[in-house]
């Protein structure tokens, strides 16, 4: 493609890497192609969806007049797998901190995985992560969590679409899930093993799609980078 292209507007899928931030990810996409195309310095350049770092997955880029698609990509349907840990919780509800509960799991069997799935199809509510970048009183929640300040979370109306159970290997447990924007994988994680009486945090998520988008036919931003620069010079 050429750099009339990039400008007109493209939507760029992205396989985001394990521990890169989504900020890294298009920032070494908007150097390749400044390096290679010539691209004014105000080129616009923006993902439609953030990937937290312990997240990998598909991120949606888009450029020039395609970042007014932005919102409308945000707003569609997203697909996740992952795997949750069950018996322990941890205050960020992932990896990101160390376990701060255990809890009993010798009562949790496959019968009790699968019915508890059901309480969570359709539209729940779901309160945010304390460690989330939502902002309260004008600070990220994130923020207050490391300041050490408790902060009171609303809960938000959320969709889960479809909720599969793909493992049962206690104590971790893969799924699939089809779920509306705003919806944290993270708390969801929470909130399933406080629904069977015990706790859970999650300990991997990949994001497999979002809306008609695949990750299968998504490049990581190194491949991107090494199919902007060993194209053809652009006219």
């Amino acid at each position: 493609m050429t750099a009339e292209d990039y400008l007109n507007g493209q939507v760029l899928l992205i396989d985001k890497p394990l521990h890169w931030t989504s900020f890294q990810a298009v920032n070494k996409m908007k150097w390749a192609l400044k390096s290679k195309l010539n691209l004014p310095k105000k080129f616009k350049i923006g993902h439609a969806g953030t990937l937290d770092p312990l997240a990998s997955g598909l991120l949606l880029v888009c450029t020039g007049k395609f970042t007014k698609k932005i919102t409308e990509l945000q707003g569609q349907p997203k697909e996740y797998t992952g795997t949750f840990f069950i018996g322990a919780t941890t205050p960020s509800y992932d990896l990101e901190t160390e376990i701060d509960q255990t809890f009993p799991s010798s009562h949790i069997d496959e019968a009790l995985i699968h019915e508890t799935v059901k309480q969570f199809l359709g539209e729940i509510d779901q309160k945010p992560p304390i460690f989330s970048a939502i902002k309260k009183d004008g600070v990220r929640l994130y923020e207050h969590a490391r300041a050490g300040v408790e902060v009171e979370i609303t809960s938000r109306k959320t969709t889960i679409y479809e909720f599969e159970i793909t493992r049962i290997a206690l104590p971790e447990i893969d799924f699939r899930v089809v779920c509306s924007k705003g919806t944290y994988i993270r708390s969801l994680a929470y909130d399933f093993g406080k629904a069977m009486q015990s706790g859970s945090h999650l300990t991997a998520l990949r994001r497999t799609k979002i809306g008609d988008y695949k990750v299968e036919n998504a490049l990581t931003p190194e491949e991107f980078e090494k199919v902007i620069l060993n194209s053809e010079a652009a006219e």
